[in-house]
């Protein structure tokens, strides 16, 4: 989760002092002053502006133009990038890799990706429904039948929860690092959830894919990893037990609590979701021209909006902010953009398209002089820039702005194409963009990762499944918004948005679409058949990065 992811997902942010605020107001016109004092993060790496009370208000930019048509080159990104899913998955037993051409390891995250991708894949022709069908049950047996249990070798996973990496051949948790993760399991159950469904035909494997899915849902133990009430851990190890660190702030998380509440078998109760928001408090603010909830990489402000469509559905928090989820989104990619073209760090190329920071792979964890002064750059880690956490090496990650083509098509469309005609030489590939990229990085070190291009700096040389997967799915949903429509049938998804307190919108409505929700449940069981890996995962585990002395551990997402 990398990310978090995951890490993003991954990963743990550092903590940084809490600011100071103070705020002035002025009421004339258009024009509202924000100023005051903060600490400087311990690596102040980015410029910090000063959070703001939810009483004040800024110019947002102006609504957006008619919807933009999109260019051929998307097209070619889609196709691209849903063979990164269809070529590198173990066909035996549906495995996705976490990155390729690497390929260390399976992530769970990669595989509830791809359960995604193939249903993309069928409504573009690019493989028939039968062969979807095949793959995608294929996926779901191997991860139903993976073993479980408290042991630290030989399992998949324990309580209904999975490791965030597991072997590519045999599913099994990868190495004692890994930890069984509670945001990657998210991640892998919004593909199962999508499959069943996205298959909802009257056909023997179909209704054994809703089967299987609603078993893989079911059983996991939500209530196992709350050791804090009503807040749910990062995860377990079977080494030292529950992970202190609670999902709380916001971040990628909030399908946790959705995933969480809905459970008809193990939920947690929906005082959850009041408790998860409470914890926002210092994350309201103004940054780049932009008054919104901050999270600094922006895969935060993605990852759940892959499969929810949060347009017009408001929980008590949004709705006492006049706005939504989505628009959140969309003023946290415009303050992305504003931060690139005031550049403060003067990073190479940065600008009005060239743009976009997330947890990404990056050069070399090494200090080195740039324009005078010694600069912190990072392997792996979350990039991002805000009134609160910061990190900024000069690396670029495309994924942070083409998967925010839904929020603000109108900025994203330039910057794809320009990052495309500048680098794609180098950075676009096979399965579509290449990672990440850092012009200003030209230094004669041993890399971690990537290569050095003469006169245009460093590149990656992997694709890693949880940037990839945003980018096809967000894709789809702007052309056709195919997977919210999907994701809105679901019946668990539906109830747990509820029992969040969201309402409005499509959530209210009584279409047909909500009301065939339930025949996808299914109510009987079908007819079933009778070490640079190491170093490279230690970095992406948000769970390692919680264990480490906070001096020492990567800024990674809380």
């Amino acid at each position: 989760m990398r990310f978090c992811k995951r890490l993003q997902r991954n990963d743990v942010l550092k903590k940084i002092t809490p600011a100071s605020r103070t705020s002035w107001f002025a009421g004339i016109a258009l024009t509202l002053l924000i100023a005051g004092c903060q600490k400087a993060p311990e690596e102040a790496t980015a410029p910090a502006a000063k959070p703001a009370t939810p009483a004040v208000s800024v110019a947002a930019k102006p609504e957006p133009p008619a919807k933009p048509e999109l260019p051929p080159l998307f097209r070619d990104i889609e196709r691209r990038t849903f063979q990164f899913f269809w070529d590198t998955t173990n066909e035996v037993n549906g495995m996705t890799p976490d990155r390729y051409p690497s390929r260390p390891f399976a992530s769970i995250a990669s595989v509830g990706y791809a359960l995604t991708a193939y249903p993309i894949g069928i409504e573009n022709g690019w493989v028939s429904r039968t062969q979807a069908v095949d793959r995608t049950l294929t996926t779901l047996k191997f991860l139903r039948d993976l073993p479980q249990g408290p042991q630290k070798e030989g399992t998949a996973g324990h309580k209904g929860f999975y490791y965030h990496f597991l072997d590519m051949n045999t599913g099994h948790r990868f190495n004692t690092w890994v930890e069984l993760s509670s945001v990657d399991t998210s991640l892998l159950l919004m593909g199962v959830l999508f499959a069943q469904s996205y298959y909802d035909r009257d056909d023997p494997r179909e209704r054994e894919i809703r089967w299987i899915a609603d078993t893989i849902y079911k059983r996991v133990d939500w209530t196992f990893l709350q050791n804090n009430k009503p807040l749910i851990s990062m995860g377990w190890f079977p080494e030292s037990g529950v992970i202190p660190h609670d999902w709380k702030g916001y971040n990628e998380a909030m399908m946790v609590y959705v995933l969480a509440m809905a459970s008809p078998t193990h939920p947690v109760g929906p005082e959850a979701w009041e408790v998860w928001t409470r914890s926002y408090s210092e994350l309201w603010g103004v940054f780049q021209g932009q008054e919104y909830l901050t999270f600094a990489p922006h895969f935060g402000h993605q990852y759940s909006h892959v499969w929810i469509d949060f347009r017009g559905i408001q929980d008590a928090y949004m709705r006492e902010r006049g706005m939504d989820y989505f628009e959140n989104s969309r003023r946290a990619t415009y303050a992305q953009r504003a931060y690139a073209i005031e550049n403060p760090m003067k990073w190479k190329d940065y600008g009005e398209n060239v743009w976009g920071l997330t947890a990404s792979d990056g050069p070399q964890q090494t200090l080195q002089e740039y324009r005078g002064e010694q600069r912190p750059f990072r392997h792996y880690s979350a990039r991002g820039a805000g009134f609160r956490e910061n990190f900024d090496d000069g690396t670029i990650a495309p994924t942070a702005a083409v998967a925010s083509l839904p929020f603000a098509p109108e900025i994203v469309i330039p910057a794809t194409e320009e990052m495309h005609r500048r680098y794609g030489d180098y950075l676009y590939s096979s399965y579509g963009f290449l990672d990440s990229f850092n012009p200003s990085f030209d230094y004669d070190i041993p890399l971690k990762t990537g290569r050095i291009v003469p006169g245009k700096g460093w590149v990656a040389s992997d694709y890693i499944g949880i940037d990839q997967g945003p980018i096809l799915a967000m894709i789809a949903n702007y052309r056709n918004e195919f997977v919210w429509s999907v994701m809105k049938k679901n019946p668990y998804i539906r109830d747990g948005l509820k029992k969040a307190g969201f309402q409005g919108g499509w959530l209210d409505a009584k279409t047909e679409q909500a009301a065939r929700a339930a025949s996808t449940a299914p109510t009987a069981p079908a007819d079933l058949d009778a070490a640079a890996a190491r170093a490279l995962g230690t970095a992406e585990s948000r769970a390692n990065q919680a264990s480490q002395p906070e001096a020492a551990r990567p800024q990674q997402p809380e």
